[in-house]
């Protein structure tokens, strides 16, 4: 077996050195280990413990950029996670990432000597980790594809079951380095999907996951791992058909980015008037009602604009809208007959309230 020949390879290198030894994935989600030598930190027992050195750890560990060296590096220590230095090497073969060798060093005490013995030692380890992951790789690939046929727009691609979740999550990154971004979601979504089998795929800054999750926890395991990138999740559901709830997590997601009254997370069953109106592809103020553009015109210091807003969102009482405002309802009613004069409409018609609500709407959507 692949896993045994590299657990012995492991060990091996570790009885050589008299260090602590691991490999990792490029998720920095351990893969297999070496007995303890007195040197272990509290980072490197709970990756035992739990295969994963939590998001914490692996933020700061990927925040070295070890992802991109060409040789062995030193991760610095992290007191506050009770995380020791180590000296990191990328297992790579033919130019793919394929795992991280790591060998606790806390007092930079490896000898040169070592070092070659860890360089020596990583080549026939990346070439057992590529075999491991061309099996893997395929079986991971031919999942994805399989849910990208069913979530597809496309009746025609999509699988003949129908035992299928209703709900569909979308994480999205707004910014990041690319590769670690794709790292930082299947990190995130991996744990989402702790206890079943995975069902999500990455495509570019996006992470699609059917089944849905706790978008909170994927939010943090993303930041924690990116460090200052923003994350922000949508949620779609439909009974029996994700595709659909797939549509409709897209369109929340776009609301989470784009809205900042949901706080980075959108759920399309409370979208209201933007799940209609966040179909627009890119909405200018060309598609905005002429009259609200004529008021937006006028209305430099944004006093009307508010008052028509307050006045929509409440109904149309004066009473509410006035209490809203902190002002009294002769100054409300002055505003309000300024509006109608400046739109040229009637605030007493229902077409002409609904015309105005929709576009103040759509305001925060307009790009220019």
């Amino acid at each position: 077996m692949v896993e045994s020949e590299l657990q012995r390879r492991v060990d091996a290198l570790a009885e050589d050195l008299g260090r602590s030894v691991a490999i990792n994935d490029p998720s920095v989600r351990l893969l297999c280990a070496s007995r303890h030598f007195g040197d272990e930190d509290t980072v490197r027992v709970r990756a035992m413990l739990q295969r994963s050195a939590g998001s914490e750890a692996i933020g700061h560990i990927l925040a070295q950029g070890v992802t991109r060296w060409s040789g062995p590096g030193v991760i610095p220590p992290r007191p506050d996670l009770e995380m020791l230095a180590r000296v990191s090497v990328p297992l790579r073969w033919r130019g793919t990432l394929l795992g991280l060798l790591m060998v606790i060093d806390p007092d930079g005490s490896l000898t040169e000597a070592q070092l070659d013995a860890i360089r020596v030692a990583a080549e026939p380890m990346a070439a057992l980790l590529y075999r491991d992951f061309l099996a893997a790789d395929e079986e991971r690939a031919a999942r994805e594809r399989a849910l990208q046929r069913l979530l597809s727009g496309n009746p025609a691609e999509r699988p003949a079951t129908h035992d299928w979740p209703d709900t569909v999550l979308i994480a999205e990154v707004t910014d990041g380095d690319n590769a670690r971004v794709e790292v930082a979601l299947r990190t995130a979504l991996e744990a989402a999907t702790r206890g079943r089998e995975p069902s999500f795929y990455v495509r570019g800054r996006q992470g699609v996951l059917l089944g849905g999750g706790d978008p909170a926890a994927i939010i943090r395991q993303v930041e924690d791992v990116l460090g200052s990138a923003r994350c922000v999740v949508g949620v779609g559901s439909h009974p029996d058909r994700p595709w659909t709830a797939r549509e409709r997590a897209a369109t929340a997601v776009r609301a989470a980015t784009t809205l900042p009254r949901f706080g980075g997370i959108a759920h399309w069953a409370d979208l209201g008037a933007y799940a209609l109106l966040l179909r627009i592809p890119e909405p200018t103020r060309a598609d905005l009602p002429d009259p609200l553009r004529a008021l937006l015109d006028h209305d430099t210091g944004g006093r009307l604009v508010e008052t028509l807003a307050a006045y929509l969102d409440h109904g149309g009482s004066s009473l509410d809208t006035a209490a809203a405002l902190h002002i009294h309802r002769t100054s409300l009613y002055y505003r309000l007959h300024r509006i109608e004069e400046i739109t040229g409409l009637d605030l007493a018609d229902g077409e002409h309230r609904l015309a105005l609500h929709l576009g103040l709407r759509l305001l925060p959507l307009v790009n220019g």
